[in-house]
């Protein structure tokens, strides 16, 4: 994006919305970016929690991994995510209908970022 904007042919009035224009398109991209690095930062968080507790066999055989919730048969059955392959809790974990199984949700949103 190196190219210049010749504004010269505009009048005083259009210049200055031109600009406007461009200056909010400039905080719109700076907040995006921050809020996908708070994204990120959450998704890396999450990732390290999960490396912990995955490595804890007798733990996530019995609670979700995510919410800690413990599993019971009707009430909070365990599903096991297609990505990663821990188990979380109906609340942590979506139904994907094209791939016909259960992604926890860090899996889910990891997956929708744009610069993954």
């Amino acid at each position: 994006m190196d190219k210049k904007l010749d504004l010269s042919r505009l009048t005083e009035e259009e210049a200055k919305h031109v600009w406007e224009v461009i200056q909010r398109d400039f905080d719109l991209r700076k907040k995006e970016e921050e809020r996908l690095g708070e994204i990120k930062s959450k998704i890396e968080k999450e990732e390290t929690k999960r490396e912990l507790l995955g490595s804890q066999s007798n733990l996530t055989d019995s609670h979700c991994i995510r919410c800690l919730q413990p599993f019971k048969f009707l009430v909070n059955s365990k599903r096991q995510c297609m990505d990663c392959e821990l188990y979380t809790c109906k609340t942590c974990s979506r139904y994907n209908k094209k791939e016909h199984g259960w992604v926890c949700d860090p899996c889910r949103i990891l997956y929708t970022l744009p610069f993954r």
